[in-house]
């Protein structure tokens, strides 16, 4: 007699997605020196029917949240934790920019192991290409 798998938290997520009828969701990836760029496709996936999520924070312009080296430090790690829950949240990634840093290159790689489909403003800079 065999029993049904139980469903992993990915497939949990995708079947609460179906259920509540959501329409994809993209995470806008790339660095943040692209942040004009990023609105662009926000605007431009939004008017295609898709639900955006992408960085927050530029952490390159001055601001009193991040204007303490130490705290800094602190900040990125969580935000860059804070950016995997959303590209693992997401049905697909956007990476914005004519560039690949190390930080976006580490999160192409996180959303292609997780299976996610990515796709480029530029797909010349595709490191798997």
């Amino acid at each position: 007699m065999s029993y049904p798998q139980p469903l992993t938290p990915g497939e949990r997520l995708a079947d609460a997605k179906k259920r509540l009828s959501l329409p994809r969701i993209v995470v806008i990836c790339g660095s943040t020196r692209f942040m004009t760029e990023m609105a662009e496709a926000d605007l431009r996936e939004t008017e295609a029917g898709r639900i955006v999520v992408k960085p927050g924070c530029d952490m390159k312009s001055p601001h009193e949240l991040w204007s303490d080296p130490v705290e800094a430090e602190a900040l990125k790690a969580r935000l860059d934790d804070l950016h995997r829950a959303k590209i693992r949240l997401a049905d697909e990634v956007l990476v914005v920019g004519d560039y690949i840093g190390d930080s976006t290159r580490a999160e192409i790689a996180y959303a292609r192991s997780l299976g996610k489909p990515v796709r480029f403003t530029h797909p010349e800079v595709d490191p798997d290409a």
